[in-house]
Parts: structure tokens; C-alpha cells; sequence
């Protein structure tokens, strides 16, 4: 389960959320999430599915394999940036991973304050 775990977690960080945020996003608390990434509980389906929509590769979490990029259904728009990134030198590739990182992590923040608070029952 370990390799689950820390899976889970490069993948909470390559978002850059903190267990808190990344547990809310599966419904589940910090401490259930702590847990998920030490290998002390395994995620339920219902968890891997509601963290796969906010962009975590589920493939990759539960194989060790990365899911594939479907190149056939890239848009028009997303060939060009693909074809634009792959031609550029490594460092400024690197700037370019940083930049969408700093953006995604942004938009996740603000989809986080715009989303209505659960009322407990």
C-alpha cells in the first residue's frame, strides 16, 4: 500500500495542495488523508474519483504507470502549444511547467472559495 500512499502524495504535491485541501477535494478529512499516504488506509472509489476531477492521475496513483496522453483528441489549440513546448530549450520548458503549475494551483484556490460550504445534517 506504500507505493499507493506516496503515489497519492506526489500527486497531491504536484498539485501543490496540502492534505487539507487535497482531503476536502475527496471528501475526506486531513487526518484520513495523512493516513491514505502513509499506507494506513487504502481510498475508496468514490474518494479516487472525486480527486481524478480535480486533475490527479488515478492510473498513476493506484499502477505506478501514467496514463497516456490521447494525442488524437488534442485540440487544434492544444497540438500548437504541445508542438511550441516541445521545441523549446529545457529550461524555458521548465519555466513553462511552473508557470501552469502556479496558474492550476490559483485556480484551484479560487474554485475553492467559490464553491458553497456542505451544511452538516
Amino acid at each position: 500500500m506504500s507505493g499507493i500512499g506516496s503515489r497519492l502524495r506526489q500527486e497531491r504535491e504536484r498539485l501543490g495542495l496540502s492534505q487539507k485541501s487535497f482531503g476536502e477535494i475527496g471528501g475526506v478529512e486531513a487526518n484520513a488523508q495523512g493516513k491514505y499516504e502513509s499506507g494506513g488506509r487504502a481510498p475508496k472509489a468514490d474518494y479516487l474519483s472525486r480527486v481524478a476531477e480535480r486533475g490527479v492521475d488515478v492510473l498513476y496513483v493506484l499502477t505506478g504507470t501514467a496514463t497516456p496522453i490521447q494525442l488524437e483528441n488534442l485540440s487544434q489549440i492544444e497540438e500548437k502549444v504541445l508542438g511550441d513546448y516541445r521545441a523549446m530549450f529545457k529550461e524555458d520548458q521548465d519555466a513553462i511547467r511552473r508557470l501552469t503549475s502556479t496558474l492550476a494551483k490559483h485556480c484551484v484556490a479560487v474554485n475553492e472559495k467559490a464553491k458553497p460550504k456542505a451544511q452538516d445534517s
